[in-house]
Parts: C-alpha cells; sequence; structure tokens
C-alpha cells in the first residue's frame, strides 16, 4: 500500500534534538535519503501549517497513513566502521568447514546441538553481527540485508539436509507415501479403500501437485528432494512476508530485522515436506494482496484491477482449501480480524475465503468432516485439553527437556518484545494496527479444536509475521510523530518521550542470542527425526516382501516408511493403544502380540518391526524405556512364535510362524 502524499508534503520532521533525521543524511553522511531505504521529502510548508491550523491531534492523525520513514537514522560514524562484505563470506566459510567436520552417526538426546563442530555457533554470530552492522547503515542498500537473511537460511535450513543423508521426520515420509499411492493408483480413492487414510486424498491439493512435479523431473519419488523442503517452504515466504513489512514502513531497518526475527522464532517445524508449508506460504499472499490492494490507499479499490486482485485472491484460496484443513480457518479469522478497522472494511476476500471453504467442506471433504464432526464438536471450548501438546507425551531426560525449554523462552520473549515493542511505539502501534490484529488473530483458534495435540504450535506460527514487526520495533529507535518534530522545532516541550535508548550491543546481543536459540529448539530432538540409511534400508526391505494384506506391527510410528504401501500393507503402532493393552505386551510380549497378529489372512504376513527411531521417540517422549522395549524385543526373539527375517544395527524384524504363509 503506498502512503498517502499528502501526508508527506505537508509537514516534514525537523530533527530531534540528539537525533538525525532522515532527511539530514545527505548533509551529514553524503548519501541520498534513497540510498538509505528512504524516500525523499519535500520541505515543510509551515505556511500551510499555520493557515489551516494544525493542532497535535491533526498533525497526529494526518502522520496515522504515513510510512515509518522518520525513524531517526544511526549516527554515520557507525556505517563508515561497517563494512557489509566481510562477515557474511565468513560465516559461510565457518558453515561450511562445521558441516563437513559433523558426525551424525551418534546422536545424543540434544539431537544436532552436541554434534555439530563448534565453528557452526561461531560462523552464526559472525553473520548476526555483520547483519546488525550492515542493516544499520544508512548507506547500505536493501540487496546487503537479503543477502545476510539468505545466508540465514542456508545456515538454519540447509545445515540438516547436507549433514543427514536421508531425509528427517517420520511425517515427511508419510508425506512421501500419500504421494507414491497418487502416482500408483492413478486417482483419489474413497475410505472404503483407504481407511483413516482417505483424508489425504479428500485434500490433495499438496499432494497432486507433489505427483505432478515427481513426474516431471523424472526422480523415483518426493524423497529425492523432500530433504531440502525446509529451504525452499522458508524462501516462499520471504516475498509475502517483504510485501506485508513495506506496506507499513520503508525503513529498511525495521523490515528486515522483522524478517530476521521471523525466521528465528519459526521453529515450530512447518517448514517441512508437508501441505502446511506451502498453505502458510499462500496465507501470507493473501494477507500481503488484502493488505496493499484493499486499503485507504489500494489500488484495488474498484473497476478491472479491483476483479483482478480478487481473481488472484480466489486463486491463492482454492491452492489452500485443496490443500490443508487449518488453514482455511486461520485465513478466515484472520482476514475477519483485518475488517474491524475502517483501512480494510472490504468484506470481498473474506466472503471469498468463507464461501470456498464450505464449498469444499460440503462437497469433497464431507465424507471426513461427516466422521471427525463429534470430536470437533467434544473439543469447541476445551481450552486446557486443545493447550495439550507432544502427542500425551512428556519430553523425558535432560536433552529433550533442554531443548524443549529452549524453544519455549525463545517464543516467550519475541512475544514479549513484541508486546513491548507494542506499548513503547505509540506511533508503530497506531499505523500499523493490522499487524497487532493478525497477531492476536489465531488466538481463539485454541477454542476451536487441539488439532491433533499441535494447536498451541500452529497459533504460534500465524501469529509471528505480525508479533516479529513490533519484536524488532522494540529493538529500534522510538518514532518520531509529527507533532513531536514541530514541537521541537519551536522549542517547546515534546509531547512524545524518546524513551530508552538500546544503543548497539543490547539489540546485537538479543539477535544473537536468539539466533543461537533456534538451533536447538529447531534441531535438538534429532535423534527422533533422523533416521539412518541402514533403517531406511531394513524398512524397504520389509514392504518390498510384505504381501497384499499384511500386517507391520511396530511400538510407534516414528521410522521411515511408516506408511510405505498404506493401501495394501495395514499398521498397527501398539505405543497408541490404550494403557492397558500395553501393560498386557509388557507382561507377556510375545504371546500378547501374537494374538494381536494372528488376525492376518492370507495371502498376508505379519511382520514385527523394531528400529531405532521408535526406541528414541519412545524414550525421549517418555512412553517406553529402552529396557522395556529390548525386554519385549528379547521376549519376541525367543518365542517359538516368531522368526527373525531380517535386521541390522539401526532395527531387527521378526515374522509371525504360520500365520499366512
Amino acid at each position: 500500500m503506498r502512503p498517502p502524499a499528502t501526508s508527506r508534503e505537508r509537514s516534514e520532521p525537523e530533527p530531534v534534538p540528539g537525533q538525525q533525521t532522515p532527511g539530514r543524511q545527505e548533509t551529514q553522511s553524503g548519501a541520498e535519503p534513497e540510498a538509505a531505504g528512504l524516500p525523499a521529502r519535500k520541505a515543510p510548508d509551515r505556511s500551510s501549517q499555520e493557515s489551516h491550523g494544525h493542532t497535535e491531534e491533526a498533525v497526529t492523525d494526518l502522520s496515522d497513513l504515513s510510512d515509518l520513514s522518520d525513524l531517526p537514522a544511526w549516527p554515520p560514524r557507525v556505517g563508515r566502521a561497517a563494512w557489509p562484505a566481510a562477515p557474511l563470506p565468513a560465516a559461510l566459510a565457518l558453515w561450511g568447514y562445521a558441516v563437513t567436520h559433523t558426525d551424525v552417526s551418534e546422536l545424543d538426546d540434544f539431537g544436532l546441538v552436541s554434534a555439530l563442530h563448534p565453528t557452526f555457533w561461531l560462523g552464526l554470530a559472525v553473520l548476526v553481527a555483520g547483519f546488525w552492522f550492515t542493516v544499520r547503515d544508512p548507506r547500505r542498500s536493501h540487496s546487503w540485508s537479503l543477502a545476510y537473511v539468505l545466508g540465514l537460511l542456508v545456515m538454519e535450513r540447509a545445515t540438516q539436509a547436507v549433514v543427514y543423508p536421508t531425509p528427517l521426520y517420520a511425517w515427511a515420509w508419510k508425506h512421501d507415501a500419500v504421494v507414491d499411492h497418487l502416482l500408483t493408483s492413478g486417482g483419489l480413492q474413497t475410505s472404503r479403500e483407504l481407511g483413516d487414510l482417505a483424508v489425504y486424498d479428500q485434500w490433495p491439493g499438496f499432494f497432486a501437485a507433489q505427483a505432478a512435479l515427481v513426474r516431471l523431473v523424472g526422480v523415483d519419488s518426493a524423497a529425492m528432494y523432500m530433504a531440502w523442503w525446509p529451504l525452499v517452504s522458508s524462501l516462499m515466504l520471504l516475498l509475502p512476508l517483504l510485501l506485508i513489512y513495506r506496506t507499513f514502513t520503508a525503513d529498511r531497518r525495521l523490515i528486515w530485522t522483522a524478517v530476521w526475527i521471523f525466521y528465528v522464532a519459526n521453529w515450530v517445524g512447518q517448514d517441512y515436506f508437508s501441505p502446511q508449508s506451502v498453505a502458510f506460504a499462500l496465507h501470507l499472499g493473501v494477507l500481503a494482496v488484502v493488505l496493499r490492494r484493499y486499503g485507504p490507499t489500494g489500488t484495488g479499490a474498484g473497476g478491472q484491477r479491483s476483479a483482478l486482485w480478487t481473481l488472484v485472491i480466489t486463486v491463492m484460496v482454492v491452492a489452500i482449501v485443496i490443500s490443508h484443513q487449518l488453514t482455511p480457518g486461520m485465513l478466515a479469522v484472520s482476514l475477519a480480524a483485518l475488517c474491524l478497522t475502517r483501512r480494510y472494511r472490504d468484506w470481498t476476500p473474506l466472503i471469498t475465503t468463507v464461501v470456498i471453504f464450505l464449498a469444499w467442506c460440503l462437497t469433497a471433504a464431507l465424507p471426513f468432516l461427516s466422521a471427525a464432526l463429534p470430536d470437533m464438536i467434544r473439543s469447541v471450548g476445551d481450552i486446557g485439553g486443545n493447550l495439550s501438546t507432544g502427542y500425551e507425551a512428556t519430553p523425558t531426560g535432560t536433552g529433550a527437556v533442554a531443548t524443549s525449554w529452549v524453544a519455549r523462552l525463545l517464543s516467550g520473549s519475541v512475544l514479549l518484545l513484541a508486546v513491548f515493542g507494542v506499548l513503547r511505539q505509540r506511533v508503530l502501534r497506531h499505523r500499523a494496527l493490522p499487524l497487532v490484529l493478525l497477531a492476536a488473530a489465531p488466538l481463539p483458534m485454541f477454542a476451536a479444536s487441539s488439532y491433533g495435540d499441535e494447536m498451541i504450535f500452529r497459533v504460534l506460527m500465524f501469529m509471528l509475521p505480525g508479533a516479529c514487526f513490533f519484536a524488532a520495533a522494540a529493538l529500534l529507535p522510538r518514532v518520531c510523530t509529527l507533532a513531536a518534530d514541530a514541537a521541537a522545532r519551536e522549542g517547546r516541550p515534546q509531547t512524545v518521550p524518546q524513551g530508552l535508548r538500546f544503543g548497539t550491543w543490547v539489540p546485537l546481543l538479543a539477535l544473537v542470542a536468539g539466533t543461537l536459540a533456534f538451533v536447538p529448539s529447531y534441531s535438538g530432538k534429532d535423534r527422533m527425526s533422523y533416521f539412518p540409511p541402514r533403517e531406511v534400508d531394513l524398512v524397504r526391505e520389509v514392504f518390498d516382501r510384505a504381501p497384499k494384506g499384511s500386517l507391520v506391527v511396530a511400538a510407534d510410528r516414528n521410522y521411515p516408511l511408516a506408511y510405505a504401501s498404506y493401501w495394501n500393507v495395514d499398521h498397527y503402532w501398539f505405543l497408541e493403544d490404550t494403557r492397558g493393552h500395553v501393560d498386557q505386551i509388557l507382561e507377556n510380549p510375545a504371546a500378547t502380540l501374537a494374538r494381536d497378529m494372528s488376525v492376518v489372512e492370507p495371502p498376508g504376513r505379519a511382520y514385527f518391526l523394531l528400529t531405532q527411531g521408535q526406541f528414541a521417540d519412545s524414550e525421549m517422549n517418555g512412553l517406553l524405556s529402552g529396557a522395556e522395549l529390548r525386554r519385549i524385543e528379547r521376549s519376541v526373539a525367543a518365542s517359538p512364535l516368531f522368526e527373525r527375517v531380517a535386521g541390522n544395527g539401526a532395527g531387527v524384524v521378526y515374522v509371525l510362524k504360520g500365520a499366512s504363509r
């Protein structure tokens, strides 16, 4: 949204004592205003102000729609001391050395944190320092800030793809199986053929697109590239984030610091190979269009341009609705929040979203919703239950507990910074009120559903774009109002106090601490998420030999290819059963498992699979101890009812004798 020219031409801020305004950079540092990423300003027309008798309220109202380029500039001596080219390649060189000297063969409960070479941490610190001193320099263009953010994404999101030989996350492998199903079946199927997993065929947008991509690039499966998906999906967020932030400010420091904090705070792990990763990018894309084209100065006010932007929004909303269940609801509440302001009271985007979402729910998604509706209704209003996390599991062990607390402290610190920024930046709070509303809009979703015990993580993720803008503002000087500038020009006491001066080092230390905290928050549980090649090979061997109608029994679903051939092979994870049945298995493992597995009919066979990933998940989430799982494995190995058919250092496979040979 382009700011109105009148608010910047009628009254230009004069320098506040002790601070330098963007309009004076040319005389003091030799840089034009445009070089600092700020638009040029015209000289103030005092006669116009006097003739119209502007009061303080009028001037404040006039400034409400202008951009935030009146943030005071940093002293030019900082720019002379900073050389933006040096820290970035130095940080990337340290990262390159670190990833080539990191051994992930024996991960402990701290995951990748304890495995990383020390030069990785040094590289991150150098990168943050280089970014901070570069973004503060008014002579540096946006391209340098962009370069540092891309460097951050490489170090954050590409490290795992480089150090691990196989893709992470059991859920990513599950989504690869769904893509494989679409390629194999050639079409969508119902619950009659697929059971509970038919839900993916009722929201097939992401998977159909990936199936087409697999065919287009000629690879065997999506597993060939899904290790790099976190980097790709994070890059998809960059453009809509920039468009959203540039709607409310032209100040380069605020824009790029907000982007940096967003990528540091977005640790919740929804950037993996999943529908949510693409739906979230489209969600931000819709918000960017609405904020820039449906506001009071947007170009979408009517006619052909309005129809064009409505068409763009419709395409993105359709892609969201057919790909993901939760994101359309989040988008609807966000658009409804924007309608609470006078600036964005155009109901077209909200009505478009609701109509498309309801149309899909009442047609293609109706079978799933009909079955799930009773549980969904019971969860409405159960805020305590909806706030539970982690699949009814509790982090167990020093590493799991420590990384969980680091993640909580990181999120809490960003949200507290955002609150401080809202309270401190009075002018910013009014000008960027839509971002305050977007940060608060997801909160009511706590009362709607638990979303598989993940609602708290999803709400946090959808809050971040708005919250990070104000968290960045908390680290920058207080915005000057035109009324305060006029008061200073006339020698009157300033009506808006300048507030705390953080200087250079406090914000820098905050950014360094947050960026370093991202690593344990994001990668601290990689012992559960990483499946070594031997484990992948073992599981693939099971499904390669399993006839149609077979059953695979495992402790839980935390292993690669856990859903391979789910349209032909059934799965049973006994740790997801009732606690009473788990106790029966612990009391007499072999006999109880043999009874459970005897239901397989010919020509299927019943397999018992126990792998390294299941041990890690069970131990770190406090389900069963490693000793208890090993006792189950020893009982099965010693039983005449079972026969070992495969195994290596990452796991073992047994088949039930005499069952459906």
